[in-house]
């Protein structure tokens, strides 16, 4: 098990009053190991704290002093201490799979550990999950949780995972919600695979088993061109429609049944089919909106400029738990900040998103700014296929595209598609052949840039935000 290391600490808090510093290792918290940041932090919410770290090869104990609910102020270098729990399925669709080489080391780690499904939600399919798991998170209230469900047909889904344990870890599931805990579902359609027949009886079997899950939201499978799954395949324009009308099936099932809708389809299914998006009511307060049930109709709501949608945020994405930071309420906020050398408030702008994001800004920005603004689609050659989202653009792609437009415009890219100041080729946007200005990614954030003047250049936020808390 490694030891959490002291990145960072709060000065004049009750941990500089102690004496720890930056570098120092954290051995023990009132005599115990902690074993990730959830325990980390239920420990430093102990009034009374004695802390042993590891400083220069000698182990120091400290006594901090600290008031009824102040923070220890602390931040540490990552979110698990011992080892990840990592995935032994072998799924046809796992995006891991379809990573290009040469990528940073910490991008090929597959997962499927419940506790980075609490930090940030990540998906876990539960095979790796244990009576031991169940009861640290019925006992610490780790809720809500994330499960990867795709077919609830036990050969097909165990087929589908490649795994014998995926017939029966949906046990799993069934004990987690029988203990009140929060689980939202996810099924990835794999064309040929699970939709058609299979999806219909996969909800007929949520609503069957499952039916106090919180929520289930459909997506589409994502295909890269490093893909060596022959039976992997972009979804079709009568796919996607098909889908769209299994689900509003069952929407109106669980209405009547339940009382909610229960199953939602991400955004990527309206586009790919080419219909409108739902109204801001019919997905019930977004539950699914980090992961792309509902951007969209959010993004226009608040572009608009009416109330900023309950949802909030931002997709955290794919890779979050790779390069994200739990802050002081476990869910990391994104990093953001700008990049900006440009003088001229007035000048025109460049939107840079995905091609699906073009399709939805595109008209949002029609006449904004008086005409000068205009949406700037990035294709997305880095992985091919049909990765068409922002949140998967690297600076690769965008260096290409910036090259060919003007030089002294405005150029706005979506937080999004960086973690820690990177984007997932490892590139900066210092690195860009064109200055760009970081927005966050919602509807407002990107009205307010088009109405105001770019901020003073800053290579980053002033505090980049780590793995770890600041409890």
């Amino acid at each position: 098990m490694s030891l959490p290391r002291v990145v960072a600490v709060e000065p004049d808090s009750p941990a500089a009053r102690a004496g720890v510093l930056p570098g120092d290792d954290v051995v023990a918290m009132n005599g115990q190991a902690p074993r990730d940041v959830i325990e980390y932090r239920l420990l430093a919410d102990e009034a009374d704290l004695e802390l042993v770290v590891a400083r220069g090869g000698l182990e120091l104990e400290l006594t901090v002093a600290k008031d009824e609910g102040q923070l220890l102020g602390i931040e540490v270098s990552s979110a698990v201490f011992d080892r990840v729990q990592t995935c032994d399925n072998h799924c046809e669709f796992c995006f891991i799979y379809q990573l290009p080489p040469g990528l940073r080391k910490s991008l090929y780690l597959k997962d499927d550990d419940y506790r980075l499904s609490f930090l940030y939600g990540n998906f876990t399919t539960l095979t790796r999950f244990t009576e031991a798991d169940l009861e640290r998170v019925v006992t610490e209230g780790l809720s809500p949780l994330f499960v990867s469900i795709h077919c609830t047909d036990p050969e097909r889904r165990a087929a589908m995972l490649r795994n014998r344990r995926g017939a029966t870890s949906l046990r799993w599931l069934r004990l987690l919600l029988d203990h009140g805990v929060e689980v939202h579902g996810q099924i990835v359609v794999c064309p040929g695979i699970n939709d058609g027949a299979v999806l219909e009886d996969t909800l007929a079997g949520v609503l069957d088993e499952y039916p106090a899950l919180a929520t289930v939201c459909v997506v589409p499978l994502g295909v890269s061109r490093y893909s060596g799954e022959s039976a992997m395949r972009a979804t079709t324009r009568q796919e996607a429609s098909a889908v769209l009308d299994t689900v509003s099936r069952w929407q109106e099932v669980f209405l009547r049944v339940l009382g909610r809708r229960m199953v939602f389809a991400a955004d990527e299914y309206f586009l790919l089919a080419g219909r409108a998006f739902p109204p801001a009511d019919a997905y019930e307060g977004f539950p699914q909106h980090e992961n792309g049930v509902g951007i969209a109709r959010t993004f226009t709501t608040d572009f608009a400029g009416h109330a900023p949608s309950a949802a909030g945020g931002v997709r955290p994405g794919f890779f979050a738990a790779v390069d994200g930071a739990p802050a002081a309420g476990y869910r990391a906020p994104r990093a953001g900040g700008v990049v900006s050398l440009l003088p001229r408030p007035d000048a025109p702008v460049g939107v840079l998103t995905g091609e699906y994001g073009a399709r939805v800004l595109a008209p949002l920005v029609a006449g904004a700014g008086g005409g000068r603004v205009r949406v700037i689609p990035v294709e997305n050659r880095f992985f091919g296929g049909n990765i068409a989202v922002a949140g998967l653009l690297v600076g690769e792609d965008l260096a290409r595209v910036l090259a060919d437009e003007p030089p002294g415009h405005r150029y706005l890219l979506p937080d999004v598609c960086l973690s820690n100041g990177l984007f997932l080729d490892g590139t900066a946007p210092a690195d860009l052949p064109r200055p760009v200005e970081i927005v966050p990614t919602d509807g407002l954030a990107l009205r307010l840039a088009l109405v105001s003047a770019p901020r003073p250049a800053v290579a980053g936020p002033e505090r980049p935000l780590r793995a770890g808390s600041t409890g």
